[in-house]
């Protein structure tokens, strides 16, 4: 049972960082502008399951290996550099759906953003950093603490990204029933998704 005292100190921590824009919200942002809310809707919830995964398996102690051994690290960053080039190719190709466009699978955009997630090695990290700090080993099980407190992050990253993509999928929306402007947003999220790419290549391990 975690004490109230320690949930009033990590519910405003977690909730100011849910807040912070980061690469998860710029994706979620991405895929807004990309697809429409929906997708974004399903984008967030495969972020935050991703979030969910690094919890786990920091919890269980496999988060060690990926601060320990650098050659793991990154694998892991450049198949997530790969993946967001991949996705920006594929939008500025393509441009912004049409309004006549047929709509893409939902798994489509929940399976983008559970795969941006897990392949930034950052979050496992961040993990280990922060959530550590508030698990007490004497209240009983490390691993419960780490996915009850990992489970307010999750909800609330859930909540800020996904109403970022609904704030998106709203202009995109307005923007793609032009086909010039919908090449406009295909450049303008392609770029997105280049420059979340470049920040996953050159961020540094520490």
């Amino acid at each position: 049972m975690i004490e109230t005292v320690t949930l009033l100190a990590f519910v405003p921590a977690a909730l100011a960082l849910n807040f912070t824009p980061g690469a998860d919200m710029m994706f979620c942002f991405g895929q807004g502008l990309r697809a429409g809310a929906r997708s974004a809707l399903l984008a967030s919830t495969g972020v935050s399951v991703g979030l969910m995964i690094h919890v786990l398996l920091a919890g269980l102690g496999l988060g060690a290996a990926v601060s320990t051994i650098p050659w793991l690290f990154d694998v892991i960053r450049w198949m997530g550099v790969a993946y967001l080039l991949y996705l920006a190719w594929g939008v500025i190709r393509n441009g912004a759906i049409s309004a006549d466009a047929p709509v893409k699978p939902a798994h489509f955009a929940f399976r983008e953003g559970l795969v941006v997630n897990l392949t930034n090695p950052k979050v496992i990290l961040f993990v280990l950093a922060f959530i550590p700090q508030f698990v007490n080993p004497a209240l009983g099980s490390v691993l419960l603490q780490f996915l009850t407190f990992g489970a307010i992050i999750t909800l609330g990253s859930m909540l800020v990204n996904g109403l970022v993509g609904i704030f998106a999928g709203g202009a995109g929306r307005i923007l793609v029933s032009n086909p010039r402007a919908s090449r406009i947003v295909g450049w303008i999220t392609g770029g997105i998704f280049t420059a979340l790419a470049i920040r996953l290549a050159i961020m540094e391990r520490a």
